[in-house]
């Protein structure tokens, strides 16, 4: 059984959900129907990721055939760069809206900490306040940019998506997070695999210890550390496998030595490059990305 979280605002999030990043749209819907069937309540996509029509398909057959109630999921959706500034937002809250079919969101996010999101927060500050949001928040914000926003924000952000993994632990941001009552959420939990994460001879061995494979040991430090995440998989078994998370729990020492594999510095995104933000931006006129 998933647990979940409860927001500062006392929404109630499940701590483990799906990811459907780099999710194509053809079968982006049996994907999601069979994530739901599995057990998964939280779903996360994004405009960016041209998948909402059919994410929104698989909820309405899901809730058709019984699978599950509209009100047990937990949706999330962002909104990308050339979607920042007030009214610019508000257009992108409805189309998402739209296309995912819903009367509600129970969560919208900021994508990227670039652009007008300033302007962007207010027009989502006041969504939220007409209940058509239940959850607002922010992703891949650092520290400073954070905490400038909770101080200029009439409504702090609930979440802060971010790139998190053995090899990225972010430490001090998860710290200032809980000291500012913003609930880390973490994206590609297994680093896409990169720089040798499933081979990491310490995880291989804490996996072993426990009869569990090394996602399961990634995906069981994240929780408890109080990280919601969101692993994807296109494969109901690897689906299944990410779920089985809950029937065990990692000693001090565990804990101890995965603190060990930490390089304090990304894999995937790295938003104070320059050329990096050249990449996100490229991506409004040539979307293929592998990393958001």
């Amino acid at each position: 059984m998933i647990e979940h979280v409860t927001l500062y605002n006392g929404v109630a999030m499940p701590m483990e959900g799906f990811g459907v990043f780099q999710v194509p749209e053809p079968e982006c819907k049996e994907v999601v129907k069979n994530a739901i069937r599995t057990g998964y309540r939280l779903i996360d996509t994004a405009s960016s990721y041209k998948n909402e029509e059919a994410v929104g398909a698989a909820i309405r057959e899901t809730v058709a055939e019984g699978t599950v109630k509209r009100q047990e999921l937990f949706i999330a959706t962002k909104a990308y760069i050339q979607e920042m500034g007030y009214e610019n937002l508000r257009e992108a809250f409805g189309r998402s809206l739209s296309k995912l079919g819903l009367d509600y969101m129970d969560m919208y996010l900021i994508h990227m900490p670039l652009g007008d999101y300033y302007g962007a927060w207010r027009a989502m500050e006041e969504l939220y306040q007409e209940g058509k949001i239940r959850a607002i928040g922010v992703c891949n914000f650092d520290a400073a940019r954070l905490m400038d926003l909770c101080y200029n924000a009439k409504i702090k952000p609930m979440v802060n998506q971010i790139e998190r993994h053995p090899h990225f632990q972010r430490v001090g941001e998860l710290a200032l997070m809980e000291k500012l009552g913003v609930q880390p959420e973490g994206w590609a939990p297994f680093a896409e695999g990169l720089k040798g994460m499933f081979t990491e001879p310490v995880l291989q061995k804490i996996a072993a210890k426990h009869g569990k494979t090394v996602a399961q040991v990634i995906l069981r430090w994240n929780i408890q550390q109080g990280v919601v995440i969101i692993p994807k998989s296109v494969h109901r078994e690897r689906m299944e496998e990410n779920m089985a998370i809950w029937d065990f729990a990692l000693d001090d020492d565990d804990m101890k030595k995965i603190e060990g594999l930490d390089k304090n510095c990304p894999s995937m995104l790295d938003c104070s490059k320059p050329s990096e933000i050249d990449r996100l931006y490229d991506y409004l006129n040539n979307p293929v990305l592998t990393t958001l």
